[in-house]
């Protein structure tokens, strides 16, 4: 079974209509959705949810009020605010550091899990998908995008499929490690702008720590040539091997309002670059086998 993350240095690259247009073109695949921050792709595959199941990414604080004497310790320990002055916990400002269990004198506190999000196994019209949604403001988003791809491994060899296609997080923080770690190739999108540059180089460094193959799409490239070039020229400095380069059409925007992917929505200049890069993406991941 194949692992095949996409990924970019920051929101808005076109990341997950690309992952979705590629949904369009494989017929033995799952898709994980590990974005679960901003989780996106399920407005274009539109799942059927079969299974939801609650995640607890963290603990929060439980007071016993028939134990508790008021004494104030917990309020004079937390550092984050959440006990107010008569000793209520106050859930959303939680950490979960166990100070105030620690200096309870009287054990009238105790941590339990706290719901921080749910994650789903659906159908899609393309195959099988695994996804995700954090709650507002939680934390441990590592963890659930770890669960969402557990999933996707699961349903993979449930319904005897050979490759995962994840549409990966933004940035370079733990969620985006979590999404990468261990699979067999990365494909970045990058767009021709000064932060698109600077962010891809970012994001390459952390696939390259992880020892990861990777590959780039140069998204919109016809909007800046002179960055174009020095993309090109980045990657054929450091053998990174550019798999793509898709115009800048208002196709994509078309394609997301009627709920399609670019290839389902429309057979001209961008559907048939986006089929290239996924038959050159293809030929690397048979490579590697």
């Amino acid at each position: 079974m194949k692992q095949f993350t996409i990924i970019s240095g920051k929101g808005g690259t076109g990341k997950t209509t690309i992952t979705a247009a590629f949904a369009s073109l494989v017929r033995n695949a799952v898709f994980a959705d590990c974005d679960v921050d901003a989780a996106d792709l399920h407005l274009i595959l539109a799942p059927e949810i079969e299974e939801t199941i609650e995640f607890s990414g963290m603990k929060v604080a439980l007071k016993d009020n028939e134990k508790c004497t008021d004494c104030g310790e917990c309020f004079e320990h937390c550092r984050f605010s959440a006990i107010d002055e008569d000793y209520n916990i106050i859930n959303e400002r939680c950490e979960g550091c166990g100070v105030c269990e620690l200096v309870c004198p009287v054990d009238a506190i105790e941590f339990v899990d706290r719901r921080s999000g749910s994650a789903y196994k659906s159908m899609t019209r393309f195959g099988p998908m695994a996804h995700a949604v954090l709650n507002t403001a939680e934390e441990a988003s590592g963890k659930l995008v770890s669960l969402v791809r557990n999933h996707a491994r699961l349903m993979a060899h449930e319904n005897d499929k050979d490759l995962i296609i994840i549409d990966g997080p933004p940035g370079i923080g733990c969620p985006v490690i979590s999404a990468i770690t261990g699979v067999d190739l990365v494909l970045i999108v990058t767009e021709p702008t000064l932060s698109g540059i600077s962010d891809m180089k970012r994001i390459l460094g952390v696939a390259d720590h992880f020892n990861i193959p990777t590959t780039v799409c140069i998204n919109k490239e016809d909007i800046n040539s002179e960055n174009t070039k020095e993309i090109e020229d980045y990657c054929k400095k450091n053998k990174i091997p550019i798999v793509g380069k898709l115009p800048y059409d208002n196709i994509a925007t078309s394609a997301m309002i009627d709920g399609k992917t670019i290839i389902e929505h429309s057979n001209g200049i961008l559907s048939n670059k986006i089929g290239e890069m996924w038959i050159n993406i293809n030929k690397i991941l048979e490579e590697g086998s």
